[in-house]
């Protein structure tokens, strides 16, 4: 018999509660597959941020302006402009493979084609993300079996080298008996002392939870829920470790009306309590070496742009795009450029903001283009990695939250 996809339970396949805030949402998930979480989940909501993608896509399908003959460079290709230049290597997600750059070199990491949401081990030597695949299944709805088309995910971790296969870390299957069906799996960051990796889940129950912040122990193999605040069904996204380990932001999803409301959290290791650090409109925070200050996405009425923030008192320094087309930023480890997703037309590319001046009181050097016409998965935030030998010694402030400086000799597992 063949089996078709039949909607599924609100709280597992509409996490967030978004289906009612407009008529485009339908067709919106038709070309989706499944809710986006992050920059798009947020992008539903508001109707405004400017662009619309499935892991697979060039780009988007709103906003920003249209620029004729910018037409996205092939699956298999990413185009470097002369004029890129980093210390480090960057990961980021293209046509649902992991791909890293060093300079103008490129290289695609993965093949699966169902690949998003890569990071860094604290060593380098590992790249964490997020592989999904589809599946059929029978699950019960309202007490009877009913047949459904699953995008599963798993997190996996791959050498960054390419030496060897992705292995497998966990997955969201979830078996009861005879029925399976998938919980959500996103944003997977491994801690600096490589014991812990955050992520934004409603395994292991996805019928009774939101997807919210968790911790899989590495060693024990399990997950742990923070038990922090929910807004309703809007859940959490966006998890960053600080470079001691000591503290972790996330976003804290929320509503104003038909408008999203996200606030950055900051949640202490040590006494398992979260407070906000920012007022509503900020999201997908990055630490800057010294935790400090924050890299952040800023809602506009126009669309995102991106940030530096106060890390101690959230207060905006530095805006440092008004273009309403950029988001997803990523400090450098040496603290001098945040690196950023930018849309032109239906086209996502990677752009390099490089800062001059003091700590605090940066101006923009300039902004150079990292990939060119290129097509980047706009719901795979890149991540930056620089070996220890390559990077200025950082002396965090005691208002950078309480703790110890970034640990030494810390590797993943």
């Amino acid at each position: 018999m063949t089996r078709t996809a039949a909607p599924g339970p609100p709280r597992a396949r509409d996490p967030y509660g978004i289906g009612p805030v407009g008529s485009f949402i339908g067709p919106a998930l038709s070309v989706l597959g499944l809710v986006l979480v992050g920059v798009l989940t947020l992008s539903l909501l508001n109707g405004e941020v400017p662009f619309l993608t499935s892991g697979r896509s060039n780009g988007g399908t709103t906003g920003g302006p249209v620029t004729p003959g910018r037409t996205a460079a092939p699956s298999n290709v990413v185009i470097v402009p002369e004029e890129a230049a980093f210390d480090g290597s960057m990961v980021y997600a293209k046509d649902g493979n992991i791909w890293i750059q060093r300079d103008k070199d490129v290289h695609q990491l993965t093949d699966g084609g169902g690949d998003s949401m890569p990071s860094w081990s604290p060593d380098g030597a590992w790249v964490y993300f997020v592989r999904t695949h589809a599946e059929f299944s029978d699950w019960l709805k309202a007490g009877r079996p009913s047949h459904y088309l699953l995008a599963v995910p798993d997190i996996m971790r791959v050498p960054a080298d390419g030496s060897g296969a992705p292995q497998r870390i966990t997955s969201g299957r979830i078996r009861r008996g005879r029925y399976v069906w998938s919980a959500w799996m996103r944003q997977p960051v491994l801690s600096p002392d490589g014991k812990t990796i955050a992520l934004v889940t409603d395994a292991p129950q996805p019928d009774q939870s939101n997807v919210v912040l968790q911790f899989w122990d590495v060693a024990r193999k399990r997950l742990t829920r923070a038990g922090v605040h929910e807004n309703d069904v809007l859940g959490h996204q966006d998890p960053e470790w600080r470079a001691d380990g000591l503290v972790l932001l996330y976003t804290q999803n929320g509503r104003d009306g038909p408008r999203g409301a996200p606030v950055i959290m900051r949640y202490d290791v040590r006494t398992k309590r979260a407070r906000a650090v920012t007022s509503t409109g900020y999201m997908q925070p990055s630490f800057s070496p010294d935790g400090r200050y924050i890299a952040a996405t800023r809602q506009t009425t126009l669309g995102t742009d991106v940030a530096v923030l106060d890390a101690a008192s959230g207060h905006e320094l530095l805006r440092l795009t008004d273009d309403a087309a950029s988001w997803a930023p990523v400090w450098s480890p040496a603290g001098d450029g945040i690196a950023f997703l930018h849309i032109v037309g239906q086209t996502v590319d990677l752009r390099l903001a490089k800062l001059e001046g003091p700590a605090g009181s940066w101006t923009v050097a300039k902004t150079i283009d990292l990939t060119d016409v290129s097509g980047l998965d706009a719901e795979s935030r890149p991540d930056w990695f620089i070996p220890a030998n390559l990077l200025p010694a950082v002396e965090p402030s005691p208002g950078a939250a309480g703790g110890s400086g970034p640990p030494s000799g810390t590797t993943s597992p």
